[in-house]
């Protein structure tokens, strides 16, 4: 069905609906009990309908469903004359009890769909507060982002990145914990939470790198790590530090990986971070992003060829179209959503020109 447009059943069908379902269910035993005289009394079995609505969010329709189960039973032993028996007496007051007891539990179903609302909405702002959207100037260069999660009901996974306007230049970090779930959840936040709290004063990107390992170090376990790439854009140039991490793309005259000439660990494993400067030419963009992309597959098993899709997609004009086509170019690839979390952030320095080097006097 499209989005805003609501579908409508073919002509000479009825689109059957669910909440009709426990209405229907007490209308056919109460007619059985009417018309089958040779059968005993069904007023229980009533008692299928309420159970069948309470299966439902809605406290009211569970309870209109319970006023016409009880109607539809009391007018049944009224036809039959066993209204005063004491047999209907205990057959009516089981129907009434369950009655009660799934209006009991549609309400306390109701609750529990509102806080676990609250609890949803509470977890999507912090995670927003830990994965900022953006796509704004910052310090001189456009920075658009794109972030998807693998795992259904959350927008934070193990994937990071976050950006700092600071007294040394735009600041940008990338990265990728190890693992899923909750716990990768915690130490992607832990990583984020250092680099706002370094970013802004320490003076070079290695010691940047060597404090946000520090920091995680009494967080990680034996086994976890986390991959992170480290820019720092000044006039004319990046600054990079790579923990392991996917090395970023750059995009002008020509697209190509910036690799680091000297490879390093990743945070976590004892890493020696190394900075290396990469120049930029008016126009060129810079692409990081998290192994999410490098390792998306078809159905054959060939991963995405990021160098030639990148070519393509950062030849649009607008940053936000360039994500939005490469990532529009994964999902063709793979013909499903991602397996695995990814981030995107792209980042297009001004065209300034950049100062000559003055003469030694």
């Amino acid at each position: 069905m499209a989005d805003g447009v609501r579908e409508r059943p073919a002509p000479g069908r009825v689109r059957f609906r669910a909440p009709l379902l426990p209405w229907l269910v007490c209308t056919l035993i109460a007619a059985a009990d009417l018309l089958l005289d040779r059968l005993p009394p069904l007023t229980a079995l009533l008692s299928a309908g309420p159970l069948l609505a309470c299966a439902r969010p809605g406290t009211r329709a569970t309870a209109r469903v319970c006023g016409w189960a009880a109607l539809l039973g009391l007018a049944g032993g009224a036809t039959d004359g066993s209204v005063t028996t004491p047999g209907f007496a205990v057959r009516y007051g089981g129907l009434l009890l369950t009655c009660g007891l799934t209006v009991h539990a549609a309400r306390r179903q109701e609750r529990l769909a509102a806080t676990l609302g609250e609890v949803r909405e509470v977890a999507r702002v912090a995670q927003e507060a830990i994965l900022r959207p953006l796509s704004r100037w910052l310090g001189g260069t456009h920075v658009c982002t794109r972030h998807h999660c693998a795992a259904r009901e959350s927008r934070a996974g193990g994937d990071l990145y976050d950006v700092a306007v600071t007294p040394f230049g735009l600041r940008v970090l990338v990265g990728d914990v190890r693992g899923h779930g909750l716990d990768a959840v915690r130490l992607a936040a832990g990583t984020v939470t250092g680099f706002r709290e370094l970013a802004y004063t320490v003076p070079d990107l290695p010691t940047l790198a060597a404090g946000l390992d520090a920091g995680l170090a009494p967080e990680l376990g034996p086994e976890d790590f986390v991959t992170a790439v480290l820019a720092e854009f000044a006039p004319g140039e990046v600054r990079l530090v790579n923990c392991g991490h996917p090395a970023p793309l750059r995009s002008g005259r020509r697209v190509e990986f910036l690799e680091p000439a000297v490879p390093t660990t990743p945070l976590g494993l004892g890493p020696e971070p190394r900075q290396y400067r990469v120049r930029l030419q008016p126009g060129d963009r810079l692409l990081l992003y998290t192994d999410g992309v490098t390792e998306a597959r078809d159905p054959q098993g060939a991963v995405f060829p990021l160098l030639g899709e990148a070519a393509l997609a950062l030849r649009e004009p607008l940053p936000d179209d360039a994500l939005d086509l490469l990532y529009a170019r994964l999902l063709e690839h793979t013909g499903m959503a991602p397996g695995d979390d990814l981030a995107l952030v792209l980042c297009q320095p001004a065209e300034t020109s950049v100062p000559a080097p003055q003469p030694a006097l």
